[in-house]
C-alpha cells in the first residue's frame, strides 16, 4: 500500500518533472511523484542520479548488478520492477538479471567477479555492514581504485532509493513487463 499521495502539488518543478518523465520512460515514475511533495528533496534527488548517471569508470553491467542485488536485499519491489527494464534497455541478458534475487543459489550463471560484486553490494546494504577487508581488497585488485570507489557509490545510492521506496510503499510499476520478466517481481496492485 502506498504511504503518501503519488498527487504532489500541480508546481511548475512537477510538471517539469512529469514531462521528463514521461519523455524518458514512457511513464511519471511514482518515487518522483513522492518526492514531488518536497521540492528541495525533488532537486538534491535529481541532481544526484543526474550525476550518477555520467560515472563511468564502473563496468556498466557490474553496475546493474549491484544495484539489483540492493533492490532484491532491501525487497524493494519497485527497484526490481524498474531494474529489469533498466537491464533490458541496456542489452543485459534477462536471464541472467532474473537469477540476482537468488544469486547464492546460482552462482554458475555470474562470473568470479560478477560474485564478488553481488556479494559486495549485499555486504553493504546489510543495517550493519559486512564489508571485510578481503572482499574490498578483491574487488578494488580486479577492478581499480576509481571503480571500486564508483561500485561503492552506486550501491550507497540504490540503498537510498530502495529505502526510500520501500518506506513510501510503491511497488512495481509495470516496467518488467515490457521485458518479458518471468513472474518473480511482484506487480503494482
Amino acid at each position: 500500500m502506498v504511504r503518501i499521495s503519488l498527487t504532489p502539488p500541480d508546481t511548475l518543478l512537477n510538471r517539469i518533472g512529469a514531462w521528463y518523465s514521461r519523455r524518458t520512460y514512457g511513464k511519471v515514475l511514482d518515487p518522483g511523484l513522492a518526492a514531488g511533495h518536497n521540492a528541495r528533496v525533488l532537486l538534491t534527488y535529481v541532481r544526484a542520479e543526474r550525476g550518477a548517471a555520467k560515472w563511468n569508470r564502473l563496468d556498466a553491467g557490474l553496475k546493474h548488478l549491484a544495484v539489483m542485488a540492493v533492490s532484491a536485499r532491501i525487497n524493494c519491489s519497485w527497484c526490481l520492477d524498474f531494474g529489469h527494464w533498466e537491464a533490458d534497455s541496456l542489452g543485459l541478458p534477462m536471464e541472467k538479471i532474473s537469477k540476482v534475487p537468488g544469486w547464492r543459489d546460482h552462482q554458475d550463471a555470474f562470473t568470479e567477479l560478477e560474485l564478488l560484486v553481488l556479494d559486495y553490494a549485499e555486504a553493504m546494504t546489510e543495517t550493519e555492514p559486512r564489508v571485510t577487508d578481503e572482499l574490498a581488497a578483491a574487488l578494488i585488485e580486479r577492478l581499480g581504485e576509481a571503480a571500486f570507489v564508483e561500485l561503492t557509490a552506486m550501491v550507497g545510492l540504490e540503498n537510498y532509493r530502495s529505502r526510500v521506496n520501500s518506506a513510501f510503499g510503491l511497488t512495481s510499476q509495470g516496467f518488467s513487463d515490457a521485458c518479458g520478466v518471468p513472474s518473480g517481481v511482484p506487480s503494482r496492485t
